[in-house]
């Protein structure tokens, strides 16, 4: 098991730090880890602690004491608890978003939205038993049956990032408490109050003590975690390096693992598209969220003579988004997570320009009144970007929307599939036969046809191609077969 540095100050509780989460109740301790800074206005509003060896050791014994009983708690009584669960996720919307636009700093709106998201895969959680369901075949031979059944795999880790607290917490704890296990969270350690929320909602539901954890901290935590023997899955959502470090390091150690990693999401524009369909979905799709969304459109693809029009028009309709803080009711698009964040995306936009790039509007030094120490960053509409622009190459997660013009819809599909990523891609067309090509042949786990941001609902499964995940399982209904493991029994009497 990987070792915490020991050279950090002992953290004594206060009530500015977010605590962990352990045997049902919160847990204050650990070393000292971050401040806690509102993006809104720069300032500090909390700190969290990390946790050390003994606290990552008490979160996993608790789940491994927790996991027999609850593994053999018949699935309808689990399900009743998820139908609890999300009773009191309802019940603490306005809680959880007021503190993710707190830490976070999207608009409320934007956060209760996504607490609203969280609850379609605790519905589907609800129903844990359609899926539960092994197979079974009779007379495979004189007097002998054969029959599977799914099994819970046991004490699990789930590391969710910043940019969506909420939602991609309750993801994790849905499929995998429902499937029967045990879990340990390890949010984003900018902004892990929501974490703590959820928790708090889960036991008032009668999730067990022990069955769902909450710790802090940064890479170190991560990977013990991983390496403790009594860790058996992980599930990761952030950048592709990072991602592709933790598949690794599971691996290494017999873990299973599924992790999420970087996109660089393409919106085809075809000359016989609804322009004005298409500019209102560009601009929700680039600037919703500030960018911060791995499913964000941040690249159109011009394709033919369209490209003066739907250009100037994206322009015009978005010079106008009220940039602000969160809590404000005419702020449309808030802060960007932190200050050094804010600066890589005035930097990349500066490289592309210096590049060659048209910035045809660039709000990347918007102010604010009253939040002048603020993390804000205005829309930015590139024009004429080429792949070999950093601009274009890497995930920029903030509301920076490249356009590229190309000829064809060949060489439209060809773009995205020489793009390492391939975590979503739209078409916008009347075209059906187009429409279906596109759909057929591009490099994307997530198509969407005149449909900007085509995240499926929880019923079907969700995640991206190519670098923009690792492993072969899939969020919301893809996790089951992640969360369990198929145990084969033949028979003869």
């Amino acid at each position: 098991m990987s070792t915490i540095a020991p050279d950090r100050t002992p953290l004594a509780s206060d009530a500015t730090t977010s605590p962990h989460w352990i045997g049902g109740e919160a847990v204050h301790g650990g070393i000292t880890g971050n401040d806690i800074v509102d993006p809104a206005t720069g300032g500090v509003i909390g700190r969290v602690s990390y946790a050390d060896d003994a606290l990552i050791e008490r979160a996993v014994a608790a789940a491994a004491a927790a996991f027999p009983a609850w593994r053999d708690t018949p699935w309808p009584r689990r399900a009743a608890v998820m139908f609890e669960f999300r009773t009191r996720l309802r019940e603490r919307i306005e809680d959880i978003a007021a503190v993710i636009t707190a830490q976070h700093g999207k608009t409320l709106e934007e956060a209760r939205q996504e607490v609203l998201r969280g609850l379609d895969a605790v519905d589907l959680a609800t129903g844990i038993g359609t899926t539960l369901k092994g197979q079974m075949s009779e007379q495979v031979g004189r007097g002998v049956d054969t029959f599977s059944s799914l099994h819970p795999i046991g004490v699990g880790v789930a590391v969710s990032p910043f940019n969506f607290p909420a939602l991609l917490a309750i993801m994790p704890i849905a499929a995998a408490i429902a499937a029967g296990n045990a879990l340990i969270l390890k949010p984003s350690e900018r902004d892990p109050g929501a974490s703590i929320i959820i928790a708090e909602a889960a036991r008032e539901a009668g999730v067990p003590a022990g069955i769902l954890s909450v710790v802090h901290g940064n890479r170190p935590v991560v990977e013990a975690l991983i390496d403790h023997p009594d860790v058996k899955a992980v599930t990761f959502v952030g950048s592709t390096q990072a991602a592709r470090s933790v598949y690794a390091r599971a691996g290494e150690r017999g873990k299973r693992a599924q992790t999420l990693g970087s996109a660089k999401n393409h919106l085809v524009v075809l000359p016989d598209a609804d322009l004005d369909a298409t500019v209102d979905a560009v601009v929700s799709g680039a600037f919703g969220a500030t960018g911060q969304r791995c499913m964000a459109v941040s690249v159109v693809v011009a394709v033919g003579d369209i490209a003066d029009e739907l250009v100037a028009r994206v322009v015009d309709a978005s010079q106008g988004i009220v940039v602000g803080a969160g809590t404000d009711s005419v702020t449309q698009m808030g802060p960007i997570i932190s200050a050094a964040a804010r600066d890589r995306v005035r930097r990349i936009v500066g490289d592309a320009v210096d590049a060659g790039a048209d910035a045809v509007l660039d709000r990347r030094e918007v102010e604010v009144e009253g939040y002048e120490g603020g993390f804000y960053v205005g829309p930015v509409v590139l024009d004429n970007v080429t792949t070999e622009m950093e601009a274009y190459r890497e995930e920029i997660f903030g509301p920076v929307l490249s356009v590229v013009r190309v000829d064809t819809l060949d060489a439209a599909i060809e773009l995205i599939r020489g793009n390492p990523y391939g975590n979503g891609a739209a078409l916008f067309t009347s075209n059906g036969s187009d429409a279906r090509r596109f759909e057929r042949e591009v490099e994307a786990g997530q198509v969407g046809i005149n449909v900007p941001v085509p995240v499926p609902i929880a019923t079907f499964g969700s995640a991206g191609w190519n670098d923009s995940i690792f492993g072969d399982t899939q969020m919301n209904a893809g996790s089951v077969g992640f969360w369990t493991r198929t145990k084969f029994v033949t028979t003869r009497w």
